[in-house]
This record gives C-alpha cells, sequence and structure tokens, in this order.
C-alpha cells in the first residue's frame, strides 16, 4: 500500500495545561483532499501551524505527526525547513500579512524555486509559467508589483503560486477564500481544485463553512474545542450531521444566506 502523505496521531496542543488540540488523529492519502472544519478557537489552525512546525513558543505538543515520512514532532528546525515548502506548503487567510510587502512579487515567488537550485533563465522562465498557472494575467506586471498593487483575489493567487514553487505534495488551504468576495472565492476554489488534480497534490482545506469544503473535499473532520466531534463524507455531513455542533454549524450558515437574500433582494 502506498503510504500517507500525513500521518497524524494522538496530536494534542497544550497552553498552561488546557489542550486546545486533543487527541487529534488522521490519514492524508496521496492525491486525497481533506477538509478540517469548525469555528473559530476550535483548533484547526493550530493544527496546521502543527504540521508545519509552527507552534508558537509556550505550547507543549505531544502526539505524532509524520509529514513525508518524517517526524515533526520533536524535529530540529533544521528538518523542519527541509520538509516547508517541499513536503508541505501554507496558502494562509490573508494574502495582504501572508505576503512580503518590501518585495516584489516575482522575487517572493522564486524564493522556494531557488531553494530547490533553479536559477538564472530556469528561475526567471518558471517564476513566470507559476504565474500563468495560477491564472494571473499580465506576468511582466505581476512579477514586478509589490503586494499592495494587487487586489485581494490576485495577491492570493500569488500566495497559491508561491506555494507551488515548493512542488509540494500537500497543500495546507487555511480559510484561503475568507476574506475575499463570493465570486473571487468561487475563482480561488476552482483554481486550488484545478492546480491538486494536475499536480496530483494532496489538499488539507481548512474552514468553518461545510458548503466551502463540499466543493474541494469529498471527507472531512468537523472540530469543537480541539476536539473532533464528526467525521465522513461531506455531502453524509450535510445532508444527516451526527453531533448537535455539526448540525449548528450548518443550520447557522444557511440562517446567514437566508438573510444576505433577503437583504440584496430589490
Amino acid at each position: 500500500m502506498t503510504a500517507p502523505a500525513l500521518q497524524v496521531d494522538q496530536l494534542t496542543v497544550r497552553a498552561n495545561g488546557a489542550a486546545l488540540v486533543d487527541g487529534l488523529s488522521f490519514d492524508l492519502a496521496p492525491g486525497e483532499r481533506l477538509g478540517l472544519i469548525g469555528e473559530s478557537g476550535s483548533g484547526k489552525s493550530l493544527t496546521t501551524l502543527a504540521i508545519l512546525g509552527l507552534l508558537p513558543d509556550g505550547l507543549t505538543v505531544t502526539g505524532s505527526i509524520r509529514l513525508d515520512g518524517t517526524e515533526v514532532v520533536g524535529a530540529r528546525e533544521r528538518t523542519l525547513v527541509g520538509l516547508r515548502g517541499r513536503a508541505a506548503a501554507p496558502v494562509f487567510q490573508e494574502p495582504r500579512t501572508a505576503l512580503d510587502p518590501l518585495m516584489r512579487v516575482g522575487r517572493q515567488i522564486a524564493l522556494p524555486m531557488r531553494r530547490r537550485g533553479v536559477s538564472g533563465r530556469a528561475l526567471q522562465g518558471g517564476v513566470r509559467e507559476l504565474v500563468s498557472q495560477v491564472s494571473l494575467d499580465d506576468a511582466d506586471r505581476v512579477v514586478r508589483a509589490f503586494p499592495h498593487e494587487l487586489s485581494g483575489g490576485q495577491r492570493q493567487r500569488v500566495a497559491l503560486a508561491i506555494a507551488l514553487a515548493g512542488e509540494p505534495r500537500i497543500l495546507l488551504a487555511d480559510e484561503p477564500t475568507t476574506a475575499l468576495d463570493v465570486s473571487v472565492q468561487a475563482d480561488i476554489l476552482a483554481l486550488i481544485d484545478r492546480v491538486a488534480r494536475e499536480r496530483e497534490m494532496s489538499v488539507l482545506f481548512v474552514s468553518h463553512d461545510l458548503a466551502v469544503v463540499s466543493q474541494i473535499a469529498p471527507r472531512g473532520l468537523v472540530m469543537r474545542h480541539g476536539r473532533v466531534v464528526e467525521r465522513g463524507e461531506i455531502s453524509r455531513i450535510l445532508a444527516a450531521p451526527e453531533h448537535t455542533y455539526t448540525a449548528g454549524l450548518i443550520a447557522s450558515a444557511r440562517r446567514f444566506e437566508d438573510a444576505l437574500e433577503r437583504r440584496m433582494r430589490p
């Protein structure tokens, strides 16, 4: 059998004795998409940071995270740096803060490629190819631009290009559409879906919105207070949630959508 791209086993993250993530376990197969769903404070973003070895100081981590066959929990920083970008790369919620405001976009996309040993004309051509892959027009203008000169949707496409530049096995997408308007959200979701298929890349998609996750991932985990309260096929969870918390998440989203639709009626 093919080894999982990511194995999380009894992951627990504590702060001052309190468990922020409590006994989390799941596998992510090569090329698979998995949703991690929950409201703010449920522990889903902490899980993403733990996978990347980027948790802030002061937190205690136990359990196991095997990323591309390498143990992350307790690993040295040198090992973690080698895994980031190659084994897994993130796309965070707000590209305005994820991107360096003082560095031109092309240089930011080039950095992960340089770490892979790409240089010269191959580097320049690779940057422009990535800009094209994430559906950004006018590559010459984009690579010379600073982040503030681009729209929110364009910045998120740049963030995705930076993630892809390391040729990762796993894309960690942490609320990548939340800060965008509805039409741009749909474009970014379609883009993530396309590049994941083209590259046969695994995707861990983190969101508070089950409906959004259903457009990317067939399977999901619902988290509350650091614990998984429900897991399974997203279509089944949406149609017949087994946990009252999951049912509440779905109902609140539907109430919001209904209220928004009423406000938009002439």
